[in-house]
């Protein structure tokens, strides 16, 4: 029987790392990395993640950076 699980997950993340992450693979969100990575841990036929708080892309990243440096 297949299950279904909701989880809420909160986590900091140094400015440098989210950085590292966003430039080595073009095109990730946040919301991407945690599909890819929760697949291949437990192999899931429907994953669904959203970010409810902070930048989820790299744009999404830099227009906060930029906000903040103002």
């Amino acid at each position: 029987m297949d299950m279904k699980i909701k989880v809420n997950l909160e986590f900091n993340i140094s400015e440098s790392s989210l950085e590292d992450a966003f430039e080595e693979y073009d095109e990730l969100s946040v919301s991407g990395l945690l599909r890819e990575v929760l697949d291949k841990a437990i192999a899931c036929d429907n994953i669904e993640a959203a970010v409810s708080e902070g930048p989820n892309t790299l744009e999404e990243y830099d227009e906060l950076k930029k906000q903040q440096q103002s």
